[in-house]
């Protein structure tokens, strides 16, 4: 009689690297390197700011020495700065409503109600992320000219609104999608009508996405500089971008100071964006699960 004995398979945790508790530190160095590399350019022209032009001349990549808050004062001080500002929040804000509110009705049409046409109309508005502002420039100033709203924030207010509903509708239609027909169902039996469903129901529940689309839409006003060029000749008119420009062309033998312009224009998009990242992320990431 023979016996056999089963034999214990080889532990296989010695072929096992072991894992690092925080990650592979090859991943912090990459991403370090791309921080370092997207932040120097706006650290050096922030600290530009704070120098002397003899400074910026001798050593353009050194640090003040010493610190000159003069070039920022007497960009605070002044008014072009800050009609600029009021200029670029006008057009922001207005875009960002006007985005928010046509964007959400045309979404609520088609990820809620049935009917033939409503696959190509969603096609219609994907398309339109295929075709920027760029392309169209050429139309868009021959339009706004007819329309007489040359020199005007409504010239630049409109197209604005029409080129960020593209990208508004393709969030949100997922959102709105997203609502189960149980909730729709039980609110028509309450009596509640379409319209009602839409104020009492959707709204709220498609707050994370219109979060998501109104900061985009309202740095991508913010930062617009293309078709204020070809609309605004005023400079009482001018949004900051084009401000920018304009500044720099016009003290372009005090660099500090243009510095010193350039980066008090960032700092109002870099805040709202800091402030808002997670919200773009989440009403993103909700799109795409829904």
């Amino acid at each position: 009689m023979t016996t056999t004995t089963a034999v214990a398979p080889r532990p296989l945790l010695s072929k096992l690297k072991p894992k690092l508790p925080w990650g592979n530190p090859g991943i912090y160095v990459l991403a370090a390197v791309v921080i370092v590399l997207l932040l120097a350019p706006v650290a050096y022209i922030i600290l530009g700011g704070f120098r002397t032009n003899a400074q910026i001349s001798t050593d353009p990549s050194g640090f003040p020495a010493p610190w000159n808050i003069g070039n920022y004062i007497d960009v605070l001080v002044g008014s072009v700065f800050w009609r600029q500002v009021l200029n670029s929040t006008i057009a922001a804000g207005a875009t960002t409503i006007g985005v928010v509110a046509l964007g959400l009705m045309a979404s609520y049409v088609i990820a809620r109600y049935k009917f033939n046409a409503r696959g190509i109309l969603y096609s219609l508005f994907a398309a339109g992320l295929m075709f920027p502002m760029t392309v169209a420039i050429t139309p868009l100033y021959l339009v706004i000219k007819n329309l007489g709203l040359m020199n005007n924030l409504g010239g630049i207010i409109l197209p604005q609104i029409a080129f960020a509903l593209p990208t508004t509708i393709i969030i949100l239609v997922p959102f709105l999608r997203a609502i189960p027909d149980e909730i729709e169902e039980a609110a028509f039996i309450d009596g509640c009508s379409r319209i009602g469903f839409f104020w009492r129901m959707v709204v709220p529940l498609a707050v994370p996405g219109v979060i998501t689309t109104g900061i985009l839409a309202f740095i991508g006003s913010w930062n617009g500089y293309i078709l204020p060029l070809f609309i605004l000749n005023n400079e009482a008119s001018f949004t900051l971008p084009l401000g920018v420009q304009s500044f720099a062309s016009q003290y372009s033998v005090d660099t500090a100071k243009v510095l010193a312009f350039t980066s008090l224009s960032m700092i109002p998009a870099l805040i709202f964006f800091s402030l808002f990242e997670r919200r773009i992320v989440g009403g993103l990431t909700g799109a795409v699960k829904g």
